[in-house]
């Protein structure tokens, strides 16, 4: 019998040059992966956002020259998220489903404009509720406190769900967290010949203190209380699945995790488990840490973006909604 060979194991010779390193590469980022997200508003201006530098809330105009820009780097998807005035927001987010509103003349704008684009729109009442909640508030008349009333909401949801599509959206995404929402919202589209608009629903959205620079871009923080109530409880991976089970089951096609860094082991769960894509929001405070730490040489935004979002795919999302998209793209093209 002869004698196993000593022979030395050398994992470095894979890394030794770029080229050797780009041939093994186990994970590979493209501006396909990529989707971007917009803030937009009534006004005619283009306006830089305070809460988050380098990102702008556009006019419909500027909207319509974004998308394209981003689109000839090879960025597919984009989500405009709408700045209500406080004169469009209401205890019932009626806004949210009025056919001549923002989302859906931006909808209708972005298809016109740059044809081929895929548009996804957020569903939930936040930015049209005047309590500043994602769903309908009733306070208990005998304890004071506030409380989310789910059926009241999804029945709202619905209504929204269908403007979006009439006005042309390809993806709707509930964004709110209230349970059974995915099954109503897919019976409503189906009702109305909506069958092709998939669902991308945020299944895994936690409570998370990383929203904070977005509220401000939409000055949609709720107005009394927090959102625990509804969204995940931060401590919590197994209850990730459960909600991703009923989703797929209600008819989900797309399942999300939120945010995105922080909850990497929770995007990996959902991959094992699920055979639906797998989408991870990097959220507005991961963003914002990033250019903080750059903007004070901390840190190489670029460097720092790329593996950012290289882990969040790593860990198996399909699709990443980052603020980064379209100068990721510039250098991955």
């Amino acid at each position: 019998m002869s004698e196993k060979l000593s022979i030395p194991i050398r994992p470095r010779r894979n890394r030794k040059s770029q080229g050797i390193r780009g041939l093994v590469r186990e994970t590979v980022l493209t501006p396909a992966d990529l989707i971007l997200p917009l803030f937009i508003h009534e006004g005619d201006d283009d306006q830089a956002i305070e809460s988050m530098p380098g990102c702008t809330r556009w006019s419909l105009d500027g909207l319509v020259r974004e998308v394209a820009e981003a689109e000839a780097l090879g960025i597919k998807a984009f989500v405009p998220f709408p700045a209500i005035s406080d004169a469009g927001k209401t205890p019932l987010a009626e806004e949210c489903f009025n056919p001549e509103g923002l989302v859906p003349r931006a909808i209708r704008a972005i298809k016109e404009n740059v044809p081929g684009i895929s548009v996804i729109t957020d569903v939930a009442l936040d930015p049209y509720n005047s309590d500043g909640h994602d769903g309908i508030v009733e306070r208990d008349e005998k304890t004071g406190e506030l409380r989310i009333l789910n059926d009241e909401t999804i029945a709202v949801l619905c209504k929204q769900s269908l403007c979006h599509a009439e006005a042309g959206a390809d993806v709707v995404a509930p964004s709110d967290m209230m349970d059974g929402r995915v099954g109503e919202i897919r019976k409503a589209l189906d009702s109305q010949n909506f069958s092709d608009v998939l669902i991308m629903s945020y299944t895994a959205k936690y409570a998370s203190a990383y929203y904070g620079p977005f509220r401000g871009a939409l000055e949609s923080a709720p107005k009394e209380g927090d959102k625990k109530t509804y969204q995940m409880d931060p401590a919590n991976g197994r209850e990730a699945l459960r909600e991703a089970d009923l989703d797929a089951a209600e008819g989900a096609d797309i399942l999300m995790v939120k945010p995105a860094g922080p909850y990497l082991d929770i995007v990996a769960r959902l991959r094992e488990a699920m055979d639906l894509p797998i989408a991870a929001y990097q959220v507005s405070g991961e963003y914002l840490m990033i250019k903080a730490a750059a903007r004070d040489g901390w840190i190489d935004e670029e460097k720092t973006v790329m593996e950012s979002l290289i882990g969040i795919k790593r860990a198996g999302a399909d699709m990443i909604l980052t603020y980064f998209a379209k100068d990721m793209a510039k250098r991955l093209g």
